[in-house]
């Protein structure tokens, strides 16, 4: 079975769980309609999130130095968040060395689909397979004099494996849709349900605002009702990692 394997390498272990699927924006829009988005849903909980051990308030100077960023604690916990490459970069200790399966990366970046105002996480790849270096978790400010606040528990980086070299085997290429006769009748089909959907959406007792929302996608179907595919998956379920 893959594993993905964490070493501890501090004596304060950030608790890592698997992504869920809820987000509070999410569950703040009107009858949840966010949720009906399956291609959020499943990014929201494609990875794990390491969580944030303590409670604390940043705010940047605007200034190139490490000290320009100032960082007050919120609770007695301890602290794995400091500046230390200066440009208005806030960076985390995760307290892991991580250890993927030979011939994967770890892919390291922002929690997925939570926005956070007046900072943004920054994206790493590593080779985790065999490289015996643990890696920061870095953020940076987007404006000066904006305080930015991290909650205990509050996910401060989300990572998954990634096949290494991958993407370079691909060939992308631009191809006219009559080259894909097929293709273009679905999509076709799907364009003219789609407008004539959202027409009578607005109508009072109309057949659209029955069904609120198309589920096509969302039940793995084409425009005519017939099968996707066989694995088509509306939520990721991943195991939480075990103390050995």
């Amino acid at each position: 079975m893959p594993r993905l394997t964490f070493y501890p390498t501090t004596a304060c272990q950030p608790e890592i769980r698997p992504a869920p699927v809820q987000r509070p924006w999410m569950d703040a829009t009107p009858e949840g309609f966010a949720y009906r988005c399956l291609p959020l849903n499943i990014a929201n909980a494609h990875g794990w999130e390491v969580l944030s051990p303590m409670a604390f308030e940043a705010r940047w100077t605007g200034g190139p130095l490490p000290q320009d960023v100032y960082i007050m604690p919120l609770d007695d916990q301890p602290m794995m968040a400091v500046s230390h490459f200066g440009s208005g970069v806030l960076t985390f200790h995760v307290g892991y060395l991580v250890r993927t399966e030979p011939g994967y990366d770890l892919w390291i970046g922002a929690p997925v689909n939570r926005p956070k105002d007046g900072i943004s996480a920054l994206t790493g790849v590593m080779e985790t397979d065999w490289a015996p270096y643990s890696f920061t978790m870095n953020w940076l400010f987007t404006r000066p004099h904006h305080t930015v606040r991290f909650e205990r528990g509050e996910p401060m980086c989300h990572l998954f494996p990634v096949l290494r070299g991958q993407l370079e085997t691909l060939e992308p290429e631009i191809v006219p849709m009559e080259a894909a006769p097929e293709l273009r009748a679905e999509h076709d089909a799907w364009h003219r349900m789609r407008g004539q959907f959202l027409e009578e959406l607005p109508s009072d007792g109309s057949e659209a605002q029955r069904q609120k929302w198309q589920k096509h996608y969302f039940r793995g179907v084409r425009p005519d009702g017939s099968a996707g595919i066989e694995d088509h998956r509306t939520k990721v379920q991943l195991k939480p990692p075990v103390r050995r």
